[in-house]
């Protein structure tokens, strides 16, 4: 690959680049439930609009194009949450999950002084389950989403993240 694929935060105007990448890369997710009503397949343009206003949301881009995307906010409580962690299909297993992930959790502890930090896989999604546990992150509990999908809820502490260096 002659390009290097480069992290930085996202802004409006890749809002309809990452909603079209997540939509691509969630079908595989949405397939595996038999659900095709699955929350990232749903969300509206103007919503993921008004998350990169609010949110962290961080990007991967190969030149122009964004090929990863993760998204990132913290509670009154210190509790970092992160979501919608996607790679385009044709760039998975290659650690882009893995630096979009460190980025999320840089990002929350940096700038919205997060402690913890806390995500939500489908209880299927054995890829996403097996990069959660290498990063660090242990089972805590179990919920069903507003879509149906029963997630396993995975947290760590933010320190933890000190000790891993970036790729």
């Amino acid at each position: 690959m002659g390009m290097s694929v480069i992290i930085s935060a996202a802004d409006t105007q890749d809002a309809e680049q990452i909603l079209k990448l997540q939509y691509l890369c969630f079908q595989s997710e949405a397939e595996l439930y038999g659900n095709y009503r699955i929350d990232p397949l749903v969300q509206t343009l103007d919503s993921l609009r008004a998350e990169i206003a609010t949110a962290l949301v961080f990007v991967a881009r190969l030149g122009e194009e964004v090929v990863g995307s993760v998204r990132g906010s913290a509670d009154q409580d210190g509790i970092g949450q992160i979501g919608r962690l996607c790679v385009h299909p044709r760039l998975q297993g290659h650690g882009l999950g893995a630096r979009l992930l460190r980025a999320a959790e840089s990002g929350l502890a940096g700038q919205r002084s997060a402690t913890r930090f806390r995500l939500h896989t489908g209880h299927l999604s054995e890829s996403n389950l097996r990069l959660y546990r290498r990063a660090g992150y242990a089972p805590v509990g179990n919920a069903t989403g507003q879509d149906g999908v029963r997630m396993i809820l995975l947290e760590k502490e933010a320190s933890a993240a000190a000790y891993v260096t970036s790729a």
